[in-house]
């Protein structure tokens, strides 16, 4: 319950936030107009204020008014006064309206993530104490230990996305700091996992080069989310027989690091290459259905979670013999 109330009062302090800013911003073109029409008015009163137009009879049948240039300036200035402040309350009483929505919204977004990530976390505990248990009372052999071990590293990352999506439910000022994460170490095992998917179609997974002297201060599980959608990506581009090239190294900017993913496909035809980072986003050329990405998000999850730590993805390469991605994220 203090954990909810929290998220509320931070989401209400973002909703504050911007309904300032949207009046702000109002109330500025509104002076900014105001002042131009006062401008404006104080410019054609002095000019008809000038001796020449005041000693100037009036025409047969007309009517010549005096009035006084002062009271005018100052009626002017009042007025504009007045409607610069209209315009700033009538502006913070629309965008408070405006924004109201989205703030429910938002709690609603924020509720319905972290219960069910809550829920989730009752099951995955029974599926790990389970592959404890189907540990000890099965022999001990290689293939059944391998067997076994990938399940329970299966488990572990299944926990570590619900982790990530408790985190992402929470507001950013509740994230605590983590250890930093070695990516290469990381991307390792993660594309060791994925040989045997990638040996179902017949593709080969090469790790060209790995240094595990780059740190990264975005969560494990997220590193690794981000390498399983681009390697599953490049499989599923790649023709049968064909090789998916990755590599983790330094970026050129020295706070940076690069991990690039080339598959040997036919490349990226019948959508713009800058669109395969949008939800539902389909090209041509896929050979296969892949499970994580077969509903074409897996890309866009990628670049989420770039932009959430201040990195960015991007097709570096694209053309008939094959495409690469590279993922851009800071280094700790």
């Amino acid at each position: 319950m203090m954990r909810r109330r929290r998220e509320t009062g931070a989401d209400a302090d973002a909703i504050a936030r911007a309904s300032r800013l949207v009046t702000a911003q109002i109330t500025a073109v509104a002076a900014g107009i105001v002042v131009l029409v006062v401008v404006l008015s104080v410019a054609f009163i002095i000019d008809q204020s000038q001796p020449s137009e005041l000693l100037e009879k009036p025409g047969p049948g007309q009517t010549k008014i005096y009035v006084d240039a002062d009271e005018v300036l100052i009626a002017l200035i009042v007025t504009g006064v007045v409607a610069i402040v209209l315009a700033g309350l009538l502006s913070w009483v629309i965008a408070r309206r405006a924004v109201r929505p989205l703030g429910e919204a938002l709690r609603i977004q924020r509720t319905f993530v972290a219960d069910a990530s809550h829920e989730l976390r009752t099951p995955v505990a029974v599926i790990a104490a389970r592959v404890e248990l189907l540990a000890q009372e099965t022999e001990a052999d290689a293939d059944t230990a391998d067997s076994i071990a990938g399940l329970r590293r299966d488990v572990r990352v299944l926990g570590d996305v619900i982790t990530d999506l408790l985190l992402a439910a929470a507001p950013p000022s509740e994230i605590e700091p983590l250890e930093p994460t070695v990516v290469g170490a990381l991307t390792r095992e993660t594309v060791d996992d994925l040989r045997m998917v990638a040996a179902e179609r017949n593709v080969t997974l090469e790790l060209a080069e790995c240094s595990d002297e780059i740190l990264t201060k975005v969560p494990r599980s997220t590193m690794r989310r981000c390498v399983v959608a681009l390697v599953d990506n490049a499989i599923g581009h790649s023709p049968a027989g064909g090789v998916v090239e990755v590599t983790v190294g330094p970026a050129p900017e020295r706070a940076s690091f690069c991990l690039t993913v080339r598959d040997h496909g036919t490349g990226i035809s019948g959508i713009d290459p800058v669109r395969v980072f949008e939800r539902f986003a389909h090209g041509d050329g896929t050979t296969r259905q892949s499970a994580r990405t077969g509903f074409g998000i897996g890309l866009s999850l990628v670049r989420d979670m770039a932009d959430r730590y201040g990195g960015r993805i991007e097709v570096a390469e694209t053309s008939a013999t094959g495409t690469t991605f590279v993922l851009t994220l800071p280094r700790a």
